[in-house]
């Protein structure tokens, strides 16, 4: 009777790597998560910050497409300009 009272017939080593290979996978997924959710967010849960010069760029993008008007294009980039 090989393996009997294992489960698996993968015997007391074998048990161990098996749990071992699920906590690195489950570890992986866990490390995966945390980076994106940090990428995404701030400490405080507020999205995180995009750079004056990134947001500069969407707005001529959006200028472009025709998604704003050029009032409304000359206003937000004087805003984003003047903040510091």
């Amino acid at each position: 009777m090989m393996g009997y009272g294992t489960g698996l017939g993968l015997g007391f080593g074998g048990m161990f790597w098996m749990v071992g290979f699920v906590l690195v996978i489950v570890g992986l997924v866990v490390l995966v998560a945390w980076a994106v959710s940090r990428s995404a967010t701030r400490a405080d849960g507020a999205a995180a910050p995009i750079a004056r010069d990134d947001a500069l760029d969407i707005l001529r993008a959006r200028f472009a497409r025709g998604e704003i008007s050029e009032a409304e294009y000359t206003q937000a980039a004087s805003v984003l300009r003047s903040e510091r």
